[in-house]
């Protein structure tokens, strides 16, 4: 029997260790407990008993963490949301988790309250208060392994979002991996703009934090200059977060430099593939490797890690994490070989129970065998290393040959004048599929778009150069800075240009 505020439990006993450091005052472990157990006992006097779900929709801030821990204590579910999300999105969540109370911070609760009160359930508002006047629990509820400890909704291109259910077990052993891999202990100082709603917030940032007793900094809203500042005034010795943000930071952190860094043992980077340009630019400015991971929602943010003592391979997100396995397999179901290109398979302690309410989703992903079958591709090299190709849904297929985005992706990241990039496939009457780009550029560049066609063509076959480009001021982004190509209007692509289609010619 076990429960995830267990390990702010046993580091509780150490009165001078530092759980979060927040721009007030340092929370040691005991504070953290405390506020805990008391948000626990305010949602006892609301009705909710083990066994509910609890929607939680706030900010990462050290709240958040209370909150959340609380849920568990009581032996609740937890159900984080986006806090950018609608009351009709709210309702949806609410409805098909089927909450029993939702909780929102005090600055974005509006949306969250009219969802409850249109379902009928009661509505707390979060605040930094601390419940002082609140009776808390005297005990955290000792929960099988088994029992859902979370529910987060992953959004896929279609229809309405699932909500996947984390176990106990799962997030534990997330956090038991976290540590493993990253080498923490107690003395680290972790930092992240990452959203806790996000399994990687939440489970390969704060569990694996509270599971070696370090401390945790957040930062509620990413800026470069604001996580700069964060590793400044807490000394971090692990930093976390996407491409995006260490891309941000490597364009627009001010007077960031290697100096700051000084402090980072270790920065790590998922949610989506680091380009190889930005890594190695990062670590000449800043002096700091970049260690790349992989991993799903479904998968508890776990699959595969670079290794800490062996520093990071550009291109690759490391080898299989401890407690996990992994296939890579052909669209036949056969195991691929060393240099073949298949679907990604992942069987172990952090794969998730399955989709709420969705038998059919989830027998489509989960074998009888326990395997998960994660949708993207990606191939082993000969130090049994993974290099992640793409998201198997995202690959073109370009007049019968595949192409690869993030390959493409990666020379055009090379190019000095683009700050980012995404590359996606647009249907195409003679070829099935074309081949686009998405473009930002550097303020003052005046690359044009037969400019990047000679570049890529120089540097790619043919069939991989993109067709259509469109520059464009900014992409489209989620909640962790990850660029969302499906939020891309393929229609405007159709009509952007150069190429050598305007001229007449095709490869």
């Amino acid at each position: 029997m076990s429960n995830l505020i267990d390990p702010i439990i046993q580091h509780s006993s150490q009165p001078a260790r530092v759980a979060i450091w927040t721009a007030a005052e340092p929370w040691s472990y005991s504070e953290l407990l405390a506020r805990s157990l008391r948000f626990a006992g305010l949602l006892a006097t609301h009705g909710v008993t083990a066994g509910h779900r609890v929607l939680l929709a706030a900010p990462s801030c050290p709240e958040f963490v209370v909150a959340y821990m609380g849920i568990q204590a009581l032996g609740a579910t937890a159900v984080p949301i986006n806090t950018m999300s609608t009351e009709v999105e709210a309702t949806y969540y609410l409805t098909d988790a089927g909450a029993a109370l939702a909780v929102s911070w005090h600055e974005i609760a509006p949306a969250v309250a009219r969802a409850a009160e249109g379902a009928g359930i009661t509505h707390l508002t979060l605040t930094a208060d601390a419940n002082d006047d609140i009776t808390p629990l005297t005990e955290a509820a000792d929960r099988d392994p088994g029992e859902t400890a979370a529910i987060l909704y992953t959004s896929g291109t279609t229809g309405q979002p699932k909500g996947a259910e984390l176990s106990v077990a799962n997030l534990l052993a997330a956090g038991q991996i976290g540590l493993a891999v990253a080498g923490t202990t107690h003395e680290d100082r972790t930092g992240t703009a990452l959203p806790l709603f996000h399994v990687f917030g939440q489970a390969a940032v704060m569990m694996a934090t509270f599971t070696g007793g370090g401390s945790l900094s957040l930062l509620p809203r990413f800026t470069p200059q604001g996580l700069v500042d964060l590793l400044r005034r807490d000394k971090l010795t692990v930093m976390c977060g996407v491409p995006t943000m260490w891309n941000a930071m490597l364009h627009t952190a001010g007077d960031a430099d290697s100096a700051d860094f000084a402090t980072l043992r270790v920065a790590v980077s998922g949610g989506a593939s680091l380009p190889g340009e930005v890594a190695r630019a990062f670590e000449e400015k800043f002096g700091c490797t970049i260690l790349e991971g992989y991993g799903l929602t479904e998968t508890t943010a776990f699959g595969a890690f670079n290794h800490i003592d062996r520093g990071g391979k550009i291109g690759s997100v490391g080898g299989v994490v401890p407690r996990l396995e992994m296939q890579i397999r052909s669209p036949g179901g056969r195991p691929c070989r060393t240099g073949e290109v298949g679907e990604i398979f992942v069987r172990g302690e952090t794969v998730f129970k399955g989709y709420r309410n969705r038998p059919d989703a989830t027998a489509a992903t989960l074998t009888d065998d326990g395997w998960f079958r994660t949708g993207d591709l990606g191939v082993f090299d000969a130090d049994h290393d993974l290099r992640i190709v793409d998201r198997l849904k995202d690959m073109i297929i370009r007049g019968g040959y595949n192409v690869y985005p993030s390959e493409v992706e990666e020379v055009l990241y090379e190019h000095p004048d683009i700050v980012e990039v995404a590359v996606v496939g647009v249907p195409d009457e003679y070829y099935g599929e074309e081949v686009a780009a998405v473009v930002t550029l550097r303020s003052g560049s005046s690359l044009a778009a037969a400019d990047l066609d000679s570049w890529t063509r120089e540097r790619l076959s043919a069939y991989k150069v993109p067709r259509l480009i469109r520059f464009v001021d900014h992409l489209p982004k989620g909640s962790t800075g990850k660029i969302l190509k499906r939020d891309i209007d393929r229609n405007l692509l159709r009509g952007s240009a150069p190429t050598r289609e305007a001229e007449g010619a095709r490869p």
